[in-house]
């Protein structure tokens, strides 16, 4: 098994509630691996998330992935109780997940 950190970068942003992670792949063999593993499914699965709350978007020409995660930022940065209503350090726990 290999870590996405191994593989990719991440990048993050947020939208009210919805938290959407860029996941941008070091080489086009990382891609491939990352196009038929990284699905929506197992990203909700690593977030705690309904596979219905997460969508992802591939751009191909950037070897890149857009994910966003519907509900995960705790009522949006003005809204969220939580320490990271941005969301930053969520994009390094994509990188822990084993593929």
């Amino acid at each position: 098994m290999t870590a996405i950190d191994e593989l990719a970068t991440v990048r993050t942003g947020d939208k009210g509630d919805t938290l959407i992670l860029g996941v941008i792949a070091h080489v086009q063999e990382a891609y491939i691996l990352l196009d038929a593993e990284l699905t929506g499914a197992r990203v909700a699965e690593h977030f705690g998330l309904s596979a219905e709350s997460v969508r992802r978007s591939e751009l191909p020409g950037l070897h890149s992935f857009s994910f966003e995660l519907s509900g995960m930022l705790g009522g949006g940065v003005t809204g969220s109780p939580s320490l990271d209503g941005h969301g930053k350090a969520l994009s390094y726990h994509l990188l822990t997940l084993q593929i």
